[in-house]
């Protein structure tokens, strides 16, 4: 883990636990205190885990409502200043939940994040839909996908594969058709990832 911020040493499943029981043992917050409770709790950490933390507050099932255009700020925030994989993924996920509610709202954010300078809010941009499965607006990911394809970035260059092995879950035969289409522009680690479940279930024999 490439951190300059240090660790306690509390595992993650520990710490959402924890944060879990907080949050059912508080009163109920309405949705400014909420942001306020998320973006001190993370911009004032001291220790990773209190990030963590921060991130847990969000994901908590009575907070689900919050997941509005409102929010879209504050996410982005987190995803700016967490600025490495363990933050931003989990953030990431929250994205995503807005994109079911307003698709069309969030959609051009979402690619302009993608031709954006910021790393992050581009992976954010790719990966966001992963829990979607079938509901996966295609056209959006291949848009977000796009601008990054001639990045060497190790991050981008990963999260466009897992973007399209989550595809290849409920349509394995799309992801094999983009991945060949755009052979030549993915890096070896975009297709290797996009394309590990159908090798290891045989539905091809190598990587195009």
């Amino acid at each position: 883990m490439k951190s300059a911020m240090p660790f306690r040493g509390v595992a993650v499943p520990e710490v959402r636990k924890l944060t879990q029981s907080v949050c059912a043992a508080g009163r109920p917050l309405d949705f400014g205190e909420w942001v306020d409770t998320v973006l001190a709790l993370y911009r004032e950490a001291e220790y990773r885990e209190e990030r963590y933390a921060a991130l847990g507050v969000t994901g908590y099932r009575r907070y689900r409502e919050f997941h509005t255009m409102q929010a879209l700020p504050m996410y982005e925030e987190l995803i700016v200043t967490g600025a490495w994989w363990d933050l931003v993924d989990e953030a990431s996920t929250r994205v995503g939940r807005i994109l079911e509610r307003y698709p069309k709202e969030l959609r051009p954010e979402l690619i302009s994040w993608a031709h954006g300078s910021d790393i992050w809010k581009r992976r954010t941009s790719i990966i966001c839909q992963g829990r979607l499965r079938a509901r996966t607006d295609l056209e959006l990911l291949y848009a977000c996908i796009e601008p990054s394809l001639a990045e060497r970035e190790f991050f981008l260059q990963k999260a466009i594969g897992w973007a399209l092995r989550d595809v290849a879950w409920f349509n394995p035969k799309e992801t094999l058709r983009y991945v060949r289409a755009h052979k030549s522009q993915l890096s070896p680690l975009a297709k290797r990832e996009a394309l590990k479940n159908l090798l290891k279930q045989g539905v091809i024999s190598k990587i195009p």
